[in-house]
């Protein structure tokens, strides 16, 4: 992947220590060339650099300052003031080249913080797209087993059709039921109103030897409508009905609210 301005711009202070190898040397010089913006880094860092190691004024101690510190360790008066100017230079070299020694650590600090925090994008960038990634996967199988279902119960030989018809309180709503004792049922539905809040659409099969059995919640699209998948219990009597009620959001065990579709098997709506 080629390093985009950002990154080559946070070689600017390692470059001017001299720390990059040679292959980042190389890729920032040619990058050097035709940027002008990370150019004028690197003259700021450089004269920044320069002006911390001379920052330090050099100072030569008065003559009779000498003379005395001479004195105390009985050394004769005469001095040279070459070697004085020499003396005084090499005192004060230790301490420059501490202070650039601490400026150039200080730089790369902050440039391996930058590259760090490139890095910490990257991978974040990274993650996010794996899980993003992962969703799509998990919903296109999902997609998948829902499309299998459908087929398996369409192609039952014990396939029963039941078409459902709005009541009072929805006289707009249609939907279809297509059940079958081993495969389940694929429940399809229009024109549903919207849901209160705290409210769901159950599903119920109706039949003549039992109460009404709970196939499953329903919550229908923006439209009012949906199709959903219900593995109904293979061992119930075939439905004499298939009704929709509202109820609490959960569902409940037996129908408490009211009918909004209702339908039997061979009629239509």
């Amino acid at each position: 992947m080629t390093p985009s301005h950002d990154d080559l711009k946070a070689y600017a202070g390692a470059y001017v220590l001299g720390s990059l190898d040679p292959d980042e040397r190389a890729e920032f010089e040619s990058h050097l060339a035709g940027c002008e913006d990370c150019a004028a880094e690197v003259r700021a860092l450089g004269r920044v650099t320069e002006a911390l190691a001379r920052g330090v004024a050099q100072r030569t101690p008065p003559p009779e300052l000498r003379d005395r510190v001479l004195a105390t360790f009985g050394a004769p008066p005469q001095a040279r003031p070459a070697a004085r100017v020499r003396a005084g230079a090499r005192s004060w070299l230790p301490l420059a080249a501490l202070v650039v020694l601490t400026v150039g650590i200080g730089v790369y600090a902050a440039w391996l913080q930058v590259r760090v925090t490139v890095l910490e994008d990257r991978l974040e960038q990274a993650l996010l797209q794996a899980s993003a990634a992962e969703a799509a996967v998990a919903e296109a199988r999902r997609v998948n087993t829902e499309l299998q279902t459908t087929m398996g119960v369409l192609a039952a030989p014990d396939l029963v059709r039941i078409d459902l018809a709005g009541q009072a309180p929805a006289p707009q709503a249609t939907a279809r039921a297509l059940w079958s004792r081993a495969r389940g049922m694929v429940f399809t539905a229009t024109n549903l109103p919207p849901l209160p809040a705290g409210q769901v659409y159950q599903v119920w099969v109706v039949t003549a030897a039992q109460p009404p059995i709970s196939a499953g919640l329903l919550m229908p699209d923006a439209g009012g409508g949906g199709q959903t998948y219900f593995n109904t219990p293979p061992d119930i009597p075939p439905p004499a009905a298939v009704a929709v009620s509202i109820e609490p959001a959960g569902g409940v065990p037996a129908p408490t609210g009211a009918i909004y579709l209702v339908g039997k098997p061979g009629a239509t709506s």
